[in-house]
């Protein structure tokens, strides 16, 4: 939704605005995020939606903006994408989200997750368009990746936090990809459904699973269960 999201806007209304806008609800987002003292479902999608949302802007102003290829962001990406973890598991000694108790590994979290989901924008974009695959043969590739972890881990014992960040990162394109083959032109290889239809099916998808989720808190794992 983020993808769709983002390009819905910035074709809607001038792009230093959306970006600025996007930035100022991210920024309003995450301060809600870091008032509450507990987890909450719809303040932590929250947050998610509108990093998703910046993250894709964040890419496309680097590409489009600066004229810096899909490549060479995608690579940049990576690199402090490690240089974060690195640090982060240097620092906390654990990567694993359950150990996410303090506001300094709740910061580490959300930087990783923003240079994730800006990564997943440019690594989706240069798949389809630098290496022309078109946005559903990418969107096939990255569902092949992301199988990848789900099979080591409950086949061959893949540890269970590298095997949740390995599936983290690639959700990004693998769901970029497939908004975008929604969207897009016939033209460009899509189903010509447009961004602000797909955005809203999706954003209402979101909704209904966040609602369920409240609702049930079937995503609360009790302390006493961790091991």
């Amino acid at each position: 939704m983020g993808e769709t999201t983002a390009d819905y806007l910035v074709h809607q209304i001038d792009p230093p605005v959306a970006v600025g806008l996007a930035g100022l609800g991210l920024l309003a987002a995450l301060l809600l995020q870091f008032a509450v003292r507990r987890y909450v479902a719809w303040v932590y999608w929250l947050a998610v939606v509108m990093v998703s949302i910046f993250g894709t802007m964040a890419a496309d102003a680097v590409h489009v903006g600066l004229g810096v290829p899909y490549l060479v962001s995608s690579v940049a990406l990576v690199l402090v994408l490690t240089a974060i973890l690195v640090v982060w598991r240097a620092t906390e000694k654990s990567l694993s989200i359950h150990s996410i108790v303090t506001r300094r590994r709740e910061a580490f979290y959300w930087a990783t997750v923003l240079t994730t989901f800006a990564l997943g924008t440019a690594a989706g974009d240069l798949t389809a368009m630098t290496f022309g695959l078109g946005y559903l043969a990418s969107g096939i590739v990255f569902a092949v990746l992301i199988a990848i972890p789900a099979l080591a881990y409950r086949r061959f014992g893949m540890n269970a936090t590298l095997a949740f960040w390995f599936a983290y990162v690639l959700t990004r394109p693998l769901g970029a990809s497939f908004a975008d083959w929604a969207a897009v032109s016939t033209e460009r290889g899509g189903l010509d459904l447009g961004t602000g239809p797909v955005s809203l099916v999706l954003g209402v998808t979101i909704l209904a699973f966040v609602a369920y989720l409240a609702v049930t808190r079937r995503d609360v794992e009790s302390l006493a269960r961790r091991p």
